[in-house]
């Protein structure tokens, strides 16, 4: 797959070829939604919890006597029926993560990236950088490359200015090669690596 290198400013810088094997699979729904669930399951902080009856402290007083007054034979105000009480089967501190095994998720990344590619949502960048951290000069780049949405994904080190100047816009991600992943890549409209972060990429999965 052969594609035009982009520049913040508009133009081109040649064309570079992309790996079949990474860029030019067939995208399967149900490897990204393994994956996709994988991650967010993964991220849950799972500290839900509530007092069981155990725990709540009231008095341990019979409430009425056992036979004669004609109510419900009641031993303990701590149970779930009365207001006050604890509750029943209600949530405990777990994890929610689950495993998947490490060949898949790395499927799972080939399968999100052939699939912006598939979908012409792919821009190749000769670099990310920015002489000043200024963000409307960078939303003024952007204007002329039509991002609005967008992952962008550069090499193992993200340039200080384009971080600072980018982290101030709505619905635009930037992250060094080493953070990429399916839901990111998923969740926005556009993706947009670097040469740099193409070279990784290659190197990753050879």
């Amino acid at each position: 797959m052969e594609l035009t290198i982009s520049t913040l400013d508009g133009g081109t810088a040649g064309t570079i070829t992309l790996s079949d094997e990474i860029f030019g699979l067939d995208p399967r729904a149900d490897i990204l939604h393994r994956v996709v669930r994988w991650q967010l399951a993964k991220r849950q902080q799972g500290t839900h919890a509530v007092k069981n009856r155990a725990e709540i402290w009231r008095t341990g007083k019979k409430l009425i006597r056992q036979k004669g007054s004609g109510g419900a034979r009641h031993g303990s105000a701590r149970v779930p029926q009365f207001r006050g009480g604890g509750r029943a089967f209600g949530p405990t501190p777990r994890s929610h993560a689950h495993d998947l095994p490490k060949q898949f998720r790395a499927l799972g990344l080939r399968h999100a990236l052939s699939a912006k590619a598939k979908s012409n949502t792919l821009i190749v960048l000769d670099n990310a950088a920015s002489a000043e951290p200024k963000t409307k000069a960078l939303l003024g780049q952007f204007g002329k490359i039509g991002l609005s949405n967008a992952l962008i994904i550069d090499g193992a080190e993200v340039n200080q200015n384009f971080a600072l100047a980018a982290r101030n816009i709505p619905y635009i991600d930037v992250l060094p090669v080493q953070g990429i992943n399916v839901y990111d890549i998923l969740r926005r409209e556009k993706l947009v690596l670097t040469k740099a972060a193409v070279d990784a990429l290659e190197a990753r999965f050879k």
